[in-house]
């Protein structure tokens, strides 16, 4: 199987907080086919930006990810991708960038704020097929 076929695209579908001071976040991952895929256990902090760029509020842009966009820009890359996976007991990413005709691969960071990258820039996620759940009835 290739690495293409183990990967499902998914929209953001809930950013919200697991607690009332709103101090972790949790963010509702949607398959085309409605599975669902909950990931929590990341900061609140997080949670909020995934939510104003959801909402177009692209002002005020974090350090850490005005380091990636500034980087981006000066190296000519453009952020295509990311793609969420469990690795041991801890949510990775690995964000896709094109450069002129090829690709960059950037390995093992923070799911939480590779999710956060990808509503910035509009991008796909896609997460592999088996951290999905059945949909829930609501």
């Amino acid at each position: 199987m290739l690495e293409e076929d183990e990967y499902v695209s998914a929209k953001i579908s809930y950013v919200g907080f697991v607690d009332q001071m709103g101090l972790e976040g949790v963010v509702i991952l949607k398959a085309e086919d409605g599975k669902e895929f909950p990931m929590r256990a990341f900061s609140g902090e997080v949670a909020r930006h995934i939510s104003r760029f959801q909402e177009g509020d692209k002002g005020g842009i974090p350090t850490i990810y005005n380091l990636v966009e500034e980087i981006a820009a000066m190296e000519d890359l453009l952020l295509t991708e990311v793609r969420v996976y469990q690795s041991g007991s801890v949510l990775r990413a690995n964000l896709y960038f094109r450069k002129r005709g090829s690709e960059v691969v950037l390995r093992n960071y923070r799911a939480s704020d590779s999710i956060a990258l990808a509503a910035y820039y509009d991008i796909p996620i896609k997460v592999r097929k088996g951290l999905f759940e059945e949909p829930i009835e609501r």
